[in-house]
C-alpha cells in the first residue's frame, strides 16, 4: 500500500480557536439548521429491548431545558455536576447542558457503589447530581457524606429527596444561549473507575475534544463518511466512552448507538447488525469474547463494519479473526485520561503491524524517555511521553489541564515539557511503538 504517514504527520497543524464550547460544537450548531436538526443523533435501546430515536433538535432542546433548570438552581460557571447514569440519551443531554452553562461535568459509574461515589463527589465538591435508577440507591446514601451536594435530579425513579427529571424540564424553555467559554476552560472532571481511597481527578478542557480528533479520525478509517454510524459498549461515564466514541461522533454530526444494560457478545452482534453499524470502538476483552461466542459472524449476521478501533493489547489470534471473520483490520489506539489518542494505526493510510501500538497520530510529539527524561534510541524500552508542543512548536490541545486541586501530582507528571504516561514501550527503526508494560517495571 501507499504509506502516507510521513506526509500526514509532518503537515498537520492545530487550529484551536480562543473560544470553544463542546456543547455548541457537538449539538447546538447542528440543531440550528432545520435540515441538520432532523438528523439522527442517537439510536437508543434499553435493557428490555425498547428502542427510541433522538434527533439533534430533540437533543439540543432537551439540553437547553436542563440548562435553564440548572441556572435557576443557582449553578454557575465552574461548578461541578455529577452524572451517574447508564448509557442513555439523557446522559448526553446532561453533558451538553452542563457544558452549555459553563459548568464541569463529573461522570461517575453507578458500579462505584456508595463509598466510591461518596469519595469522588466529596473530593469534587459536586453541587448537583443527575442520576437514573441504576445508581439511585447508592447516590442517595452517598449524599450524606457530601455536604455540598444539595440537589439531585432523578431519572426513572421517585423519591422525596429528588427533583424528577421530567418535572424539572417541563417548566423550562427550549431556548438557551450557550455560554462563551475559552477553549482552555474546564469541561470534564474524570476519576479512575477503581475504588481507591483517594482517587485523583483529571481535569480536561473543552479543547481536549479538538486534541483527540486526529487520532479518532485516523483510527476510524477517516471518519466520517456518508452514512457512518458508531457504536461502543464502553460506558459514557468513562474517558474511553466519552472521548473515544460519544463526543467525536456528535462533533461530526453523525449517529451513535446507545445500549443500556449488559453488553454480551450475542447482544453486540445483534446491535451491529440491527443498526448497520459502520464504526466501532471495542475493548480487547469484548472482541475475545465475541470471537469465542460466534467464530463466523458474517454467516449469521448482516454486518456493515468498515472500521474497528481497539486497545493496544489485542493478541494476534483476535487480530486475525477481526480481519477475516469481521472483514475489518483492527486499528489499535493508545491513550490515557490525561492525554488521549496519542498513538495508533490507520490501516487505510499506513501499514498496520499486528501487535504494534502503531505510530504517533498527527499533531502529537511523542517519545519514549529513559529515567533521565531523554529520548531512547530505537529498540530500547522507555516511558511513553507527550510533549506540551507539537513538532511545529504549537501547544497540544489534547493535554489535560491538571489534577483536581493537586498541584504536586500534576508537577510530578512532567519532566520538563514531557508529560509522562506511566506506560512503557519500545520504538523500532520505522517509528512503530511496541507496548512493554507499566512504568513501575524495570526499564531495560
Amino acid at each position: 500500500m501507499n504509506d502516507q504517514y510521513s506526509a500526514l504527520y509532518q503537515s498537520y497543524q492545530w487550529l484551536v480557536p480562543s473560544q470553544f464550547n463542546i456543547a455548541q460544537a457537538c449539538v447546538h450548531r447542528w440543531a440550528q439548521s432545520p435540515v441538520e436538526g432532523r438528523r439522527i443523533a442517537i439510536f437508543h435501546e434499553n435493557s428490555q429491548g425498547q428502542r427510541e430515536v433522538w434527533t439533534y433538535t430533540r437533543l439540543s432542546d432537551t439540553a437547553n431545558q436542563l440548562a435553564n433548570g440548572l441556572i435557576k438552581m443557582g449553578i454557575q460557571a465552574g461548578d461541578r455536576i455529577a452524572v451517574v447514569t447508564e448509557q442513555r440519551p439523557e446522559t448526553v443531554a446532561a453533558f451538553i447542558a452542563i457544558f452549555s452553562v459553563g459548568a464541569i461535568a463529573l461522570p461517575l459509574s453507578p458500579a462505584l457503589g456508595e463509598n466510591g461515589l461518596a469519595t469522588r463527589l466529596h473530593d469534587a465538591e459536586a453541587r448537583v447530581a443527575i442520576v437514573d435508577d441504576a445508581g439511585a440507591d447508592y447516590l442517595l446514601r452517598a449524599q450524606a457524606q457530601c455536604p455540598t451536594l444539595t440537589q439531585i435530579i432523578g431519572l426513572n425513579f421517585q423519591h422525596e429527596a429528588i427533583i424528577p427529571w421530567r418535572s424539572l424540564l417541563a417548566r423550562q424553555e427550549t431556548q438557551f444561549q450557550t455560554m462563551h467559554t475559552r477553549s482552555s476552560s474546564a469541561a470534564l472532571l474524570l476519576y479512575a473507575p477503581n475504588s481507591i481511597a483517594a482517587p485523583k481527578g483529571t481535569l480536561l478542557g473543552h479543547q481536549a475534544l479538538i486534541g483527540i480528533l486526529p487520532g479518532f479520525v485516523a483510527a476510524q478509517n477517516w471518519f466520517p463518511q456518508s452514512g457512518d454510524i458508531l457504536w461502543s459498549p464502553v460506558d459514557w461515564n468513562s474517558a474511553g466512552g466519552i472521548m473515544n466514541a460519544l463526543l467525536p461522533t456528535l462533533y461530526f454530526g453523525h449517529a451513535i448507538v446507545s445500549t443500556a444494560g449488559q453488553s454480551t457478545p450475542g447482544r453486540a452482534f445483534e446491535t451491529l447488525a440491527r443498526y448497520q453499524v459502520s464504526n466501532v470502538f471495542l475493548p480487547a476483552d469484548m472482541l475475545q469474547a465475541m470471537m469465542q461466542h460466534t467464530p463466523l459472524p458474517r454467516a449469521q449476521y448482516p454486518l456493515a463494519l468498515r472500521a474497528l478501533m481497539t486497545e493496544v493489547n489485542l493478541n494476534t489470534d483476535v487480530f486475525n479473526w477481526c480481519a477475516e471473520a469481521l472483514g475489518v483490520t483492527p486499528n489499535a489506539m493508545f491513550g490515557c485520561t490525561e492525554m488521549n489518542h496519542l498513538i495508533g494505526n490507520s490501516h487505510k493510510k499506513w501499514p498496520t503491524r499486528p501487535g504494534s501500538m502503531g505510530r504517533p497520530y498527527p499533531g502529537h510529539q511523542v517519545a519514549v524517555l529513559d529515567k533521565d527524561g531523554k529520548p531512547c534510541r530505537p529498540g530500547r524500552t522507555g516511558e511513553i511521553a507527550l510533549n506540551r508542543y507539537d513538532i511545529q512548536g504549537h501547544p497540544d490541545p489534547v493535554l489535560f489541564l491538571g489534577y483536581w486541586r493537586n498541584d504536586l501530582a500534576t508537577q510530578a507528571k512532567f519532566k520538563d515539557d514531557w508529560c509522562l504516561s506511566g506506560e512503557l514501550a519500545k520504538v523500532d527503526e520505522q517509528g512503530y511503538y511496541w507496548y512493554a508494560g507499566h512504568s513501575d517495571d524495570t526499564l531495560a
